[in-house]
């Protein structure tokens, strides 16, 4: 099949590199605003270069990847369903939730498959947790953690667009959080503080956060994130049933440190980027995403599924901005 490709910035380009690598992917072709990227793509994985989204729509492409800047996914999404084309998006599907809605309602009688790209669903260790969930042998649920931690904050000029971290980063662990347990969030409570870089605070938003989800049969999630982790990039989730516990990212590349007495564990290079730590589970999602252009099977995250995550990151913030438990109810109707 051959796959278009919008923006090929760090991701974009990573993107690039694991099509051309899968056996039905017979051609690429790439449009960026940055001459130097299309280039680089050129050179590297034989791609077919034009000069603009439109043209790549225009170029009987069997799907498309879209990893260009927030802002422009909407436009994307909505020009590349008009042309019939089979989508893949990275997250989010919108800036704001007003405008996510608004491509729910235009694309969604279109028959237009759309993937939105939310990776962890296609970690080898979410989906176990999310089979023993399933399989009932945890027993029921009553507690869930979840958490995410960046190295380092990214720079001042990402921040300020970003929306604040519970859309950015959190986000993640809202929908790994629904996709395992099968449930959804009725409320939720956020506190944050800013103890690192200035322009975060500068921003109006939090460098690390706490979050206390309820979900709808009365389970317990939290969610921890933060900018800073000096030891490396960690992601883990722990799930409690009343039957047995199991963790995800207990492993020997998980950057933390016991100081229990002869303990060793762990005892590998700390995971460092979240490109090392999620390689096959992005992977994974765009061999996926083959099957979906080719229709032996549809979209695993829809824009409905990404617009829920985005509910919950929208109370979070509201949450922490006036200090009160905030419903999902709630930010839907506001």
């Amino acid at each position: 099949m051959r796959i278009g490709i919008l923006g090929l910035g760090r991701i974009g380009a990573f993107h690039a590199e694991t099509l051309s690598r899968l056996d039905v992917v017979e051609s690429l072709v790439v449009a960026d605003p940055f001459a130097d990227a299309v280039t680089a793509a050129v050179e590297r994985f034989g791609a077919e270069a034009v000069g603009s989204p439109e043209a790549v729509l225009a170029a009987g492409v069997d799907g498309v990847v879209i990893a260009a800047a927030t802002d422009a996914h909407p436009g994307l999404i909505r020009a590349a369903v008009e042309a019939g084309v089979p989508v893949f998006c990275e997250k989010p599907v919108a800036r704001a939730m007003k405008e996510g809605v608004e491509v729910l309602h235009a694309v969604r009688d279109s028959g237009v498959e759309i993937q939105i790209g939310y990776n962890r669903r296609f970690d080898a260790g979410f989906v176990a947790a999310r089979a023993a969930v399933q399989s009932g042998e945890l027993g029921p649920l009553h507690t869930v953690r979840s958490t995410t931690l960046d190295p380092a904050p990214p720079p001042a000029t990402y921040i300020a667009a970003s929306g604040g971290i519970f859309r950015d980063c959190s986000v993640h662990d809202f929908d790994i959080i629904r996709w395992v347990t099968g449930r959804e969030v009725t409320e939720v409570y956020a506190v944050g503080g800013n103890r690192g870089a200035e322009y975060i605070k500068e921003a109006g938003d939090a460098d690390t956060t706490g979050a206390i989800l309820t979900l709808d049969d009365g389970t317990i999630a939290v969610v921890s994130n933060s900018r800073h982790n000096a030891r490396g990039y960690d992601v883990r989730m722990e799930i409690h049933g009343f039957q047995d516990s199991i963790a995800v990212g207990l492993e020997d590349k998980l950057p933390l440190r016991s100081v229990e007495p002869g303990v060793t564990f762990p005892a590998g290079t700390p995971h460092d980027f979240f490109m090392d730590r999620f390689t096959e589970a992005y992977r994974a999602e765009l061999d996926v995403f083959t099957e979906v252009v080719a229709g032996r099977r549809t979209s695993p995250c829809t824009v409905a599924d990404a617009l829920e995550a985005g509910w919950i990151a929208e109370a979070c913030t509201l949450s922490l901005h006036e200090h009160r438990p905030v419903t999902i109810a709630e930010v839907r109707a506001g």
